[in-house]
């Protein structure tokens, strides 16, 4: 049976997938974007104005825009982190998600709503990927494509990643969980439609961090945590109680694993390659993903077009490298922070304190907006080095 030739198929349609979809269709390749209905992403929904440049995003998408951030130790202490004079978007990935598939198959991409299944291969090498379509009767044969590229962008769990690529490169993750209420009155118990919350205490997670962010006329409140057995719903349930959000109204409720590092390898040295949460690309610390995952999705599309023009698959690795050399610094700072601040009450308290400082601030929203190291105030790096360093001997003393 002939099965529909496709230059390249993209497995997961959400920000990083949809965006590799719609790069590669604007490069002229023909592309099937296949996603499973209904799936929805934990997350906070923050993006920065760096993304909404590069990636074309118009502000109608955002639902808020946060202009502060509020630090919240065990001890209670709240620290404000003021944006200055820009902002950070939220979007809420249900309709975020879409109007990025959207885009991409105005651009020329293949939607196909179905759940992967697997890669075979022909005789003379092809992929074939097989799929079983939305709403397809159990037990029936699933359909199959053909295709020169194979990426997954199916998540941290991703079932492309798992079938092509070895399992010794699975990264580590977190496992997030949140629930979407109708935000509450502005000002009912401190609640503020323009503020994030993060909320630095052991008791909402014993490794990461719970939040509160604003969505409009919703808010996300949900918690991360790497350690195994940790209850996840009940962390929630206890912010929510002691914020006094516990009576606004559930509006849904999502989990999923959120990768710690980049995978070491993100292609299979044939035709296989991965983006977004499949490549481990959620910055560490702060957990955020969605630049990161679009940034991935349009290195993905850069290289597949090379192998796609090639036919050479070391133009695959091309991906992970110009990931690496431009935000690898970046994660392993976070990586750093993450391992040594969240380790105990004690240094979340002094860390939430080290907040304070306004040079912190700056330096910390700079970086944030423009995804880079900021060099231009290298008196404000010595300052905090100093500063970090007490802060680093009065943890280990204590």
């Amino acid at each position: 049976m002939s099965l529909e030739q496709f230059d390249a198929v993209v497995v997961g349609g959400g920000p990083s997938g949809a965006t590799a979809a719609d790069d590669l269709a604007r490069k002229g390749a023909r592309v099937a974007l296949l996603d499973r209905a209904g799936r929805i992403k934990p997350c906070g929904g923050a993006v920065p104005p760096r993304l909404l440049k590069d990636f074309d995003i118009p502000l109608s998408l955002l639902v808020a825009r946060a202009t502060s951030a509020r630090m919240i130790a065990p001890s209670g202490n709240a620290v404000s982190m003021p944006v200055g004079n820009g902002f950070v978007g939220l979007v809420d990935r249900d309709q975020f998600d879409e109007w990025l598939r959207e885009r991409a198959a105005d651009s020329g991409a293949t939607r196909i709503t179905g759940t992967f299944e697997g890669v075979d291969r022909e005789a003379d090498g092809t992929a074939v990927v097989r799929f079983r379509p939305k709403g397809a009767a159990r037990g029936s044969q699933p359909e199959a494509i053909r295709a020169r590229l194979v990426i997954g962008a199916d998540g941290a769990n991703s079932a492309v990643a798992r079938a092509e690529l070895p399992k010794s490169s699975q990264p580590p993750f977190v496992a997030a969980y949140h629930e979407v209420i109708e935000s509450p009155p502005e000002g009912l118990h401190g609640f503020e439609g323009g503020r994030c919350d993060v909320f630095y205490q052991g008791n909402l997670s014993p490794d990461f961090y719970a939040w509160i962010f604003p969505h409009g006329p919703h808010s996300s409140i949900g918690v991360g945590s790497a350690k195994k057995g940790f209850p996840l719903r009940e962390a929630v349930a206890e912010l929510r109680q002691q914020t006094g959000l516990d009576q606004c109204q559930t509006v849904r409720v999502e989990g999923a694993p959120i990768p710690l590092k980049p995978r070491k390898r993100w292609d299979n040295g044939r035709d296989v390659l991965v983006a977004g949460d499949a490549a481990g690309v959620v910055a560490p610390a702060s957990g955020e993903g969605i630049y990161y995952a679009m940034t991935a999705g349009r290195m993905a599309a850069d290289a597949g077009h090379a192998f796609l023009k090639s036919g050479d698959p070391r133009a695959l690795g091309q991906a992970r490298k110009a990931f690496m050399k431009d935000q690898g610094r970046i994660f392993w700072i976070l990586g750093m922070m993450q391992y040594f601040w969240y380790s105990s009450d004690k240094r979340r308290e002094r860390f939430v304190k080290i907040c304070e400082d306004p040079d912190v601030q700056y330096l910390t929203w700079e970086s944030y907006m423009h995804k880079k190291l900021v060099r231009a105030r290298p008196a404000a790096h010595a300052r905090i080095f100093m500063k970090d360093l007490g802060h680093l001997i009065g943890s280990v003393a204590r």
